[in-house]
């Protein structure tokens, strides 16, 4: 883990700190199993950024204006967010055309949050068809 990154999520209240670690290995997971490349790991607006070449950027964070829940970030002139919405209409809660909302006290269900961020590290080969090819 980059070390703005790690001295980041050690400010944030442990729960936050490990469901943002858990999500952190998914995306790592899923870029080495997609043969997707290096994952670039950077600080982008105060928050943690992942970007595989050919992908759209994911950011994540913790807030303490929304203390129960972390969000995980896209870029909103994507059609992502649109497309988890139309495929996971109830196992996420959203925040406009921009993230995911996790609760800090309910389990991660990885299946759906790994096809998600897996449609976000391909995005660029798959943007032109619908639904993402999902």
């Amino acid at each position: 883990m980059e070390p703005e990154i790690q001295a980041k999520f050690a400010t944030y209240p442990l729960e936050a700190q490990k469901q943002l670690e858990y999500v952190r290995g998914l995306i790592f997971t899923l870029a080495a199993e997609n043969a997707l490349g290096t994952v670039e790991e950077t600080l982008k607006w105060g928050e943690a950024s992942y970007q595989v070449k050919g992908g759209s950027p994911i950011r994540i964070d913790w807030k303490a204006k929304t203390p129960t829940v972390i969000q995980i970030y896209f870029h909103c002139q994507t059609s992502l967010v649109e497309t988890f919405r139309e495929i996971y209409r109830d196992e996420f809660s959203y925040e406009g055309k921009r993230a995911l909302v996790l609760p800090l006290n309910t389990a991660i269900k990885t299946g759906p949050l790994s096809h998600c961020l897996q449609l976000a590290l391909k995005y660029h080969s798959l943007k032109h068809l619908p639904l993402l090819g999902a």
